[in-house]
């Protein structure tokens, strides 16, 4: 199953879409151009009349010079306190795998909580990532494989592993299910958005395939 292509439960990009542009003095045609798209379907998307694929969304990201994260941030105003509803959490797809927000976007705190879904074989990439603070994951369905500092880590239900994330690290799934996990990133600079490298290292991982 192709559970990104089919899900249905995007955040309009239209607006952001717009903005972006605009700050980049950019015409519809010149963005067409870099980013190998129609201008009637960039047209399309600006106006909210579809939804971009996620291979077409990279293609636009690239020719617009940002990473994909940019057309789903939003500066919040930020809380002590943040519930959060399954339906209402910030949802970031990457190539065979998604990112769901769980209320850290909006948090004072330096602590970001989130879960991990990944389809059987797909990966972070080939290259490894570091950040800022701690790293904390716990596998709650498949099978997730961590490398930190080229020592391997299974993790099955209920494994869970903590290291310092200014070690080099990247993960992938080796089973043939779809693995979920909540991973936990703390302790990171203030200014720091440690999942967007989680995130690029997803974009990556397309780009090389």
């Amino acid at each position: 199953m192709d559970l990104i292509e089919k899900d249905p439960r995007w955040i309009e990009v239209g607006s952001r879409l717009r903005e972006l542009r605009m700050e980049r003095r950019m015409s519809m045609r010149a963005l067409a151009r870099a980013s190998g798209l129609s201008t009637n379907a960039l047209s399309m998307i600006e106006r909210m009349r579809t939804s971009p694929s996620v291979s077409t969304l990279y293609k636009i990201a690239t020719a617009l010079g940002v990473p994909i994260t940019a057309f789903f941030r939003q500066e919040t105003r930020r809380h002590e306190i943040v519930f959060r509803k399954a339906d209402r959490r910030t949802r970031i797809p990457f190539p065979r795998g998604m990112w769901e927000g769980l209320g850290g976007e909006e948090f004072v705190g330096v602590v970001e909580p989130l879960m991990l879904t990944l389809e059987s074989s797909a990966n972070s990439g080939k290259f490894s990532m570091v950040h800022t603070g701690h790293e904390f994951v716990l596998c709650l369905s498949g099978q997730l494989e961590y490398e930190v500092e080229d020592q391997r880590y299974l993790l099955e239900p209920g494994d869970s592993l903590l290291f310092a994330a200014e070690l080099h690290h990247r993960w992938r799934n080796p089973g043939k299910s779809t693995a979920l996990a909540l991973v936990v990133l703390s302790g990171f600079e203030g200014s720091e958005r440690p999942s967007e490298f989680h995130i690029t290292s997803g974009r990556k991982q397309d780009e090389e395939n």
